[in-house]
């Protein structure tokens, strides 16, 4: 994929390995399909085989790179497997994007230590138990990077979402303290955090609630999940080389910070 223009070419993920956790559907899917059009061998990872396998077919079809395996994030022995399968395949791990999440919302007062622990154990355990399953390969990579999809909503109060919001803001959290202690073996951590995107999360909520969400952006509509892509790949690039520990967001103009 590479060009003759340098700042292009620092774009090209051609030949590295890419987790994508999330990856059926929405923002992870457009991910899959944007980091295997500029060369990256793609695992695709979701609860759904079924879901996966498609999205990775799609990849195949165009010429790419993919492998589906179906993960629940919730579950740390299928995360082992994962990196297992995804190293069987392509050899290493080079990037890894937590997208996966748990969107359960409750209101104070009716959270319960169920409910609190499910979305705990999707939306923080699993992507920090990932990126520990693939530590060696990182650490062995040239080009090593983890990207963390949190949520603008860690920079507002996260009423009525509030399990979501603190589970995503400890992701943002942890997204700077890997960045520190992983810089002297090479490995990049960031994070990205996506304003109002048109996802089956978003568009499940009521209508209410989506058109507030819009109503707080400068720009007076969701984003469509291709706009995502690329700030993921300048993330998990060597365009952003010089970067690690920062929230990278992208949310209309929703929040200031």
């Amino acid at each position: 994929m590479a060009s003759s223009d340098p700042v292009l070419d620092a774009f090209d993920l051609t030949g590295r390995v890419a987790i994508v956790t999330g990856g059926s559907r929405g923002i992870g899917r457009a991910i899959a399909l944007g980091y295997a059009s500029l060369g990256a061998h793609v695992v695709v990872a979701s609860r759904k085989a079924e879901a996966c396998r498609a999205v990775a077919g799609e990849i195949t079809r165009t010429g790419g790179s993919a492998l589906a395996v179906a993960t629940h994030v919730g579950r740390p022995e299928q995360l082992d497997a994962l990196v297992a399968a995804t190293v069987e395949a392509f050899g290493g791990v080079d990037i890894v994007v937590n997208n996966a999440a748990n969107p359960l919302a409750l209101p104070i007062g009716s959270i319960t230590p169920e409910a609190l622990a499910k979305s705990y154990e999707t939306n923080l355990r699993g992507p920090v138990l990932l990126v520990q399953a693939a530590l060696p390969y990182l650490t062995s990579s040239a080009h090593a990077a983890v990207v963390n999809m949190v949520t603008a909503g860690v920079f507002t109060n996260g009423a009525y979402v509030s399990m979501y919001v603190a589970m995503k803001a400890a992701l943002r959290s942890m997204t700077a303290s890997m960045a520190a202690e992983l810089a002297p073996a090479g490995v990049r951590v960031n994070a990205l955090a996506p304003g109002t995107v048109r996802t089956d999360m978003v568009t499940s909520m009521p209508v209410e609630f989506q058109e507030a969400a819009v109503a707080t952006q400068l720009i007076k509509r969701m984003a469509e999940p291709s706009e995502m892509v690329p700030a993921a790949v300048f993330l998990a690039s060597d365009a952003s080389s010089f970067m690690t520990g920062q929230t990278l967001v992208l949310d209309g103009g929703m929040t200031f910070h």
